[in-house]
């Protein structure tokens, strides 16, 4: 009996030796793989048509990417869908980190909005956040409207009444209209335009009344006095327009909207060298190079771990889901 007991807890000693001596390889392999990564061509995939903060950011990731790693690093745009055409190239792609993929928002989004996607979420791991913008709820300098209070009290009175811009079904202004439409119990018809230009021309043209975009394509319009900016939708206010105040300071405690930007990677992709491309963006970001387009940009950075943005990116969806399914948005 004692000889079988000593024999069983000999037998669980050598698993558990052989388990730690696995982990041990396991890691020594990622380090070293991590330790050579770079060796050829690294590919960042951008999901959208050149120019845009997605197409800048990825073209500086790349730039402090070759800097530091010592080989070549280069941007491919692969735009249409939403997003859905370059996300899925990168989610076939092997998980090594020769192919990256730069999205935010409509990573989050795309889940909900889309009846059937090629990929998953879970297809994907987190490398690093890299920015994140707000978008300015405004309306035209002569609008009768000078608060948040005033819209609302307005559109609670009149359901249906005013009209607002949207860059087309799905897009950040649009959800987010959604979400303060929920929030403050308001009915508003929306109407969607291809993009920020003719929705910025239509609204100062006076076709519509409202409408929620992007601080970079609306804020020289409100400092040159053609709009009026009512509020913005960051938690704080913001140092671009330190005079706007939030909605959630007038009086719709905790709204936030933030449209984020970051880079992703293959799920499976070796956590070494997924840590190895943060720390060298981090290091990047905190240059007084990247520091000036942002600011030029409208944006401002979010950095942090590959932890720290799949939590964000979990919180997010989190929130986004019931907006959309509320909203009954549907791509196809």
């Amino acid at each position: 009996m004692k000889t079988t007991w000593n024999m069983k807890l000999a037998g669980m000693l050598g698993m558990a030796t052989l388990v730690v001596a696995g982990l041990a390889t396991s890691a020594a392999a990622q380090a070293n793989e991590a330790a050579g990564y770079p060796n050829q061509l690294v590919k960042i995939i951008v999901p959208y048509a050149p120019g845009g903060f997605n197409d800048t950011l990825g073209r500086m990731f790349a730039r402090a990417m070759q800097e530091s790693m010592g080989q070549s690093v280069v941007v491919e745009n692969h735009g249409g869908a939403g997003t859905v055409v370059g996300t899925r190239l990168v989610s076939r792609a092997p998980a090594d980190g020769y192919t990256l993929l730069v999205n935010g928002f409509p990573f989050i989004l795309n889940q909900f909005l889309y009846k059937e996607l090629p990929y998953k979420n879970t297809d994907f791991t987190p490398v690093i956040a890299g920015a994140k913008s707000n978008n300015l709820l405004v309306v035209r300098a002569d609008s009768p409207f000078k608060s948040v209070k005033d819209l609302v009290d307005y559109a609670k009175a009149n359901p249906g009444k005013l009209n607002y811009a949207t860059a087309g079904n799905g897009s950040s202004n649009h959800v987010t209209m959604e979400y303060f439409k929920s929030v403050a119990g308001i009915k508003m018809m929306g109407i969607p335009y291809k993009g920020s230009a003719p929705m910025v021309t239509d609204l100062l043209g006076g076709q519509v009344d409202v409408m929620f975009d992007n601080v970079p394509h609306v804020l020289p319009h409100v400092q040159a006095g053609k709009m009026r900016a009512l509020a913005i939708t960051n938690a704080e206010r913001s140092s671009l327009a330190p005079e706007v105040p939030t909605i959630a300071e007038q009086g719709y405690p905790g709204f936030e909207v933030s449209v984020p930007y970051g880079l992703l990677a293959p799920a499976g992709t070796p956590p070494a060298i997924v840590e190895k491309i943060n720390g060298v963006l981090q290091q990047a970001m905190k240059t007084p190079e990247f520091t000036k387009v942002f600011e030029a940009q409208g944006v401002e950075a979010m950095s942090g771990s590959a932890e720290d943005f799949g939590k964000f990116i979990e919180a997010e969806s989190a929130k986004w889901k019931p907006v959309v399914e509320q909203a009954g948005i549907v791509l196809n």
